[in-house]
């Protein structure tokens, strides 16, 4: 079967328009490039599994620029310092705190996702009630007075402070269209439509060390932030991700909502939601190894959770 014939199957799996001949060629040398590297990865006997997904004939500057936190160094306030009395095991998937996968679409705006996530565990924690939270109405409205860039990327504790002020609205209320506009909106708050939820507080966990995190996992779903930009990360299919190749450089934010062994590869991993709908991962999800330091792509440098209602 030609390279062709694949990529054409990938263009109908995902509605890809290209009319132009000059993109067509540009976009099936991308393809090529990756599909060969899942071939050839699948092949090394690793403990995680390549696939393609949406983003296989993706530029890398296109993938670049959805990936959308930017966080500084300095910035992140005093830790606090759990007892470690831990699970063996934690999943707040099947615990019934969190919402189905979402997609960010073509917006940098992973940060309002991860923040939503842990406020819709915080909120289901508070009162048993899991509801979906607008990431729409952070974009629009948690900006430039809070530090966020709207599709151009923010932080989880910039959303948190935002939060502090303002009740969250409900998804099916404030939907999210940034992913197709590929930018912001203007603010439709409305203290008329929004829950009674909100954020008191947001609380920083000990960064770097993972007994620490999963102290923080046995409260709520933590905010997390990783590198994202590199193939090993981009094309994850299943399995445990445990590679250095990964990086540390921090420019995305995801949701850590478990932890535990995996039956298979033997290997402690913690259980993380993405934001880029289900085709990619595992059903929108990645295992990511749990090692000391930093952490398999930086998922350890700097875990938060928000206290709410």
């Amino acid at each position: 079967m030609s390279i062709n014939f694949d990529y054409l199957g990938h263009m109908a799996k995902f509605n890809r328009q290209i009319v132009d001949v000059q993109e067509f060629a540009t976009r099936l040398q991308q393809f090529t490039v990756v599909h060969n590297y899942i071939n050839e990865h699948n092949q090394t006997g690793a403990s995680w599994t390549a696939g393609h997904n949406q983003f296989s004939d993706w530029s890398y500057p296109e993938y670049k620029n959805m990936l959308g936190y930017t966080g500084r160094r300095g910035e992140r306030k005093a830790s606090t310092w759990f007892t470690e009395t831990n699970a063996d095991s934690v999943n707040w998937v099947t615990a019934g705190a969190v919402t189905p996968v979402k997609d960010q679409g073509q917006c940098g705006s992973c940060w309002s996702f991860s923040s939503t996530g842990a406020l819709e565990g915080a909120h289901f924690i508070a009162s048993g009630e899991l509801l979906s939270f607008s990431e729409q109405q952070l974009v629009d409205c948690a900006g430039l007075r809070y530090g966020n860039l709207g599709c151009n990327g923010g932080m989880q504790n910039r959303a948190f402070k935002y939060l502090e002020s303002h009740n969250a609205e409900l998804e099916s209320v404030y939907p999210y269209t940034s992913g197709v506009s590929k930018s912001a909106g203007s603010c439709a708050f409305d203290k008329a439509s929004t829950t009674a939820v909100d954020v008191s507080a947001y609380t920083n966990v000990t960064k770097n060390n993972p007994e620490q995190m999963k102290a923080g996992l046995n409260l709520q779903p933590l905010a997390v932030s990783i590198e994202a930009d590199k193939s090993v990360f981009q094309t994850y299919k299943s399995g445990v991700l445990n590679s250095t190749e990964c990086g540390t450089k921090i420019d995305h934010a995801v949701l850590a909502v478990g932890y535990g062994t995996d039956a298979d590869s033997g290997l402690d991993y913690w259980l993380v939601k993405n934001s880029w709908a289900t085709v990619w991962g595992d059903q929108g999800y990645i295992k990511l190894a749990i090692v000391d330091g930093e952490g398999i792509c930086g998922v350890q440098t700097g875990p938060l959770y928000p206290t709410s209602n």
